[in-house]
């Protein structure tokens, strides 16, 4: 993977995914048959921290609180294993728990029991000396959340926040923010839906803001200028943990020193070929894989102008 190039600090949640296959998703009072359950590591913050780690060429480390079960031994092995190292709060409570169901159209349904993650508080923030990028999302308390991204503005520190699970956002929160990244809904609930993508992208006072549109591709809207990168083209067979994978490899890209367009790039096709594969973090490519998948693929990617139509930006893309 090389010598690494920058530092990403992950500061979030970390779930036991209980995951079962079925022929579609649940309604409302409707009772489903599915496979076999699967227990495996998953959650926000771990997740990404896992992106971040086999992306290659930046340092990844995370700050987790998990508690004193066997969830947690799936966690910390699963993690370590990745080349993470761990800052870890010892909680009472039962490690965070995850259950998700996953459709034959490869959609996912998911409910998440915080547990420990909700112990997670501002003074267990770790030194970020050395730290380039500080990750973030919205599994763990809200006024943790702001408070680290706080601490870390203050420090000189950049900072990536994916608002998710989808929820508001605090103004002190937004205004310490570098990088956001949200997919439509998300970005529906801190904006709502006036307007354009593009449009939308301009009311979030952060320096970069980034759309992901799944199977579409990506917009980014940096210093008034959009840049897209159109998705690459798989065939999805679970898409739990995509967006994660697109957040960690985006951090560990932008921390080894890529430019905007070309970490756009490695994001969108780690998290493809994430979508190939089955589960979370056991879905994540590590950077050889997506160098090589890059290679052959791009040729294959969704066109340019589809995705400015789709953002309404045709006038205000790079």
């Amino acid at each position: 993977m090389g010598e690494p190039g920058g530092r990403v600090l992950v500061a979030g949640s970390a779930n036991a995914d209980f995951v079962v296959h079925a022929a579609h998703i649940p309604a409302p009072g409707e009772t489903v048959l599915g496979g076999d359950l699967a227990i495996v590591p998953g959650g926000k913050g771990a997740n990404q921290a896992v992106a971040a780690a086999r992306a290659g060429g930046a340092s990844t480390a995370m700050l987790v609180a998990l508690g004193d079960d066997a969830a947690a031994g799936i966690l910390e092995a699963s993690l370590t294993g990745a080349g993470v190292a761990l800052h870890i709060v010892r909680s009472a409570r039962a490690t965070g728990a995850a259950l998700i169901t996953v459709s034959d159209a490869a959609e996912n349904a998911i409910t998440v029991a915080p547990g420990a993650n909700a112990d997670l508080a501002p003074g267990h923030l770790p030194t970020l000396s050395g730290v380039d990028w500080l990750m973030l999302q919205l599994e763990t308390p809200i006024e943790t959340v702001t408070a680290y991204a706080r601490a870390a503005r203050r420090a000189g520190v950049k900072v990536m926040l994916n608002v998710a699970p989808a929820q508001a956002v605090p103004a002190e929160l937004l205004a310490a923010v570098d990088v956001l990244v949200a997919n439509e809904e998300e970005l529906a609930v801190l904006v709502g839906q006036a307007g354009s993508l593009a449009d939308r992208l301009a009311k979030l006072d952060v320096p970069t803001a980034i759309v992901t549109l799944g199977a579409r591709g990506c917009c980014a809207l940096v210093d008034g200028r959009i840049v897209l990168q159109p998705a690459f083209r798989v065939t999805a067979t679970d898409t739990t943990a995509a967006g994660d994978t697109f957040c960690g490899t985006l951090a560990a890209a932008l921390a080894r020193g890529d430019a905007l367009a070309a970490a756009l790039a490695a994001a969108s096709a780690a998290a493809a070929l994430a979508t190939t594969r089955p589960g979370a973090q056991s879905s994540i490519p590590a950077r050889a894989e997506v160098k090589a998948f890059m290679a052959v693929a791009a040729a294959e990617s969704h066109t340019h102008a589809a995705l400015a139509d789709y953002c309404s930006a045709s006038g205000l893309t790079s």
